[in-house]
């Protein structure tokens, strides 16, 4: 069973331009701790946000953005908005090339073109073959997000497109390597269905054709959080590595020293 998180105060913001923003403060730590409110942060995209929405991240003390978006991204979607002061590091979890094809289907293609990439499992298989991807050949961007993050990069904030899949594992590995518990990890990564926080799907046809039931249906699975899919990843680091020390000992070359930097930084008093 998914682990309930804390209950606190709700100080969480409604970001008109920014989906899916949330601060990870809170979660448990295997050994009694909590991550330290005001640290690390998650969302969407920046492109579209609003003055009012850079005001605010601006009260946040923000010291790093960290993109996770290709060239592909940034070309449909745009750039972040510039926050006085805030270093903002693209780090591509992912090849515009790798799927280009897929993705204009996804946008432009007709019924029968999406059950033909999309129907019977296709679309969830190919996100969790995703997360194992990223998992496996991404080691050197994660490595070095978590040593920037024990070096002077917090508070931060972590973002990919719609805030779910490169960023959530990106968090997920962050806080791993604090000791956050899967189970809290789970949680947090589920929130990202609350109507509210989800992507907004956008298709070349938005006619009630375009966007049928049906089409709606058959494009979910792309643009849901799903346990399986956090689930692919966390069996890829235990198959390839065994375990999550290993994992971030061998694969993202993190030393215990940093490891005890990145709690300092990111947890609550012990």
């Amino acid at each position: 069973m998914t682990q309930q998180l804390p209950q606190v105060p709700s100080t969480e913001p409604e970001l008109a331009g920014v989906r899916n923003f949330r601060d990870v403060g809170g979660l448990p730590t295997v050994d009694g701790r909590q991550v330290r409110y005001g640290k690390l942060f998650r969302s969407g995209h920046l492109a579209n946000a609003t003055a009012t929405n850079a005001s605010f991240l601006t009260t946040l003390g923000l010291h790093t953005i960290f993109d996770f978006r290709n060239a592909a991204d940034m070309r449909l979607e745009g750039p972040d908005v510039e926050l006085p002061g805030v270093r903002n590091l693209n780090l591509p979890l992912t090849d515009p090339a790798d799927g280009a094809e897929f993705w204009k289907m996804v946008r432009e293609g007709n019924i029968d073109q999406l059950r033909s990439i999309l129907s019977d499992g296709k679309a969830a298989d190919r996100m969790s073959a995703s997360y194992r991807t990223i998992i496996t050949q991404r080691t050197g961007e994660h490595s070095r997000v978590l040593h920037a993050l024990a070096e002077n990069s917090v508070p931060a904030l972590m973002h990919c497109a719609a805030g779910k899949d490169r960023a959530g594992l990106s968090i997920a590995v962050s806080l791993m390597a604090v000791g956050v518990e899967r189970e809290a990890i789970e949680a947090d990564y589920l929130k990202s269905n609350d109507p509210h926080r989800r992507y907004v799907v956008r298709r070349k046809d938005n006619s009630p054709a375009g966007m049928s039931p049906e089409v709606m249906e058959l494009l979910s699975p792309l643009f849901d959080a799903r346990s399986t899919y956090l689930h692919a990843a966390f069996d890829t680091i235990d198959q390839t590595w065994g375990t999550t020390d290993r994992y971030l000992t061998e694969g993202l070359k993190v030393s215990p020293e940093t490891r005890e930097q990145l709690r300092a930084r990111l947890l609550d008093e012990a």
